[in-house]
């Protein structure tokens, strides 16, 4: 039975779930929910009261049943479900750091980019109301400097010794921490656009080719139909 993710396009942690599915082949339903406020039906299956959950209706079809939220979980999920393509190292040490990345993504990454930059920006265009633009490029400059200079050091450490060969960041082949911090730097790059790749010329890079893959594209048409345009934070 075909899988079913909850969620709303824009979340990077939906398009992470999107991301791997596609990348693993599996066939899967998208369910828009709207969060703003959220059913009272899917609060009773994301007891975080976040998104995305996914569905599997061979588990369960109806409430909790067969139901996994939470961005991670899902992905992990999915990896033993259908283990090829591998999207985790075997090697444990090389598992685990895919795993350090993916939680650096899904919380360092996400908090200066999310709640620093996409919120203000897009939250209030969604009330009719015109974007926090200060705040924005307060977390721009101050937020974003720390965390591209990380990314460009591991990038830099998984081999990448020219910005042309930033491709990934374990083992050298695709990943979950690859995955992970693609799609939060797909939401900067809606928004905002990348930071200068002088500064950053491995990150931006990488960024690039994370976004380029056939299994974003879905996922970013609906979302820059939303966004329209970026603001120039710089």
């Amino acid at each position: 039975m075909t899988l079913i993710l909850y969620g709303a396009p824009l979340s990077p942690f939906v398009r992470k779930a999107e991301v791997v599915l596609r990348e693993k082949g599996i066939p899967f339903e998208s369910e828009s929910v709207n969060i703003l406020p959220m059913p009272d039906w899917f609060k009773a299956i994301s007891p975080a009261r976040r998104i995305p959950v996914l569905r599997d209706p061979s588990i369960g079809t109806e409430g909790r049943a067969g139901t996994l939220p939470d961005s991670s979980a899902i992905c992990a999920f999915l990896e033993k479900k259908q283990p090829e393509p591998a999207l985790y190292p075997s090697e444990p040490f090389a598992h685990g750091r895919a795993i350090w990345l993916e939680e650096w993504a899904d919380s360092e990454l996400a908090g200066a980019i999310g709640l620093g930059i996409f919120r203000p920006l897009m939250f209030p265009r969604f009330q009719g109301k015109p974007p926090d633009v200060e705040t924005a490029k307060a977390a721009w400059h101050d937020k974003l400097p720390r965390l591209f200079d990380y990314l460009e050091e591991e990038l830099e450490a998984a081999g990448a010794a020219r910005p042309e060969d930033a491709r990934h960041l374990i083992g050298g082949a695709l990943s979950i921490a690859d995955i992970a911090i693609g799609v939060q730097l797909a939401q900067l790059e809606m928004v905002a656009g990348l930071p200068d790749v002088r500064r950053w010329p491995r990150a931006v890079t990488f960024a690039e080719r994370m976004l380029a893959r056939p299994s974003f594209a879905p996922n970013l048409a609906i979302c820059r139909k939303i966004v329209k345009e970026r603001v120039d934070l710089r």
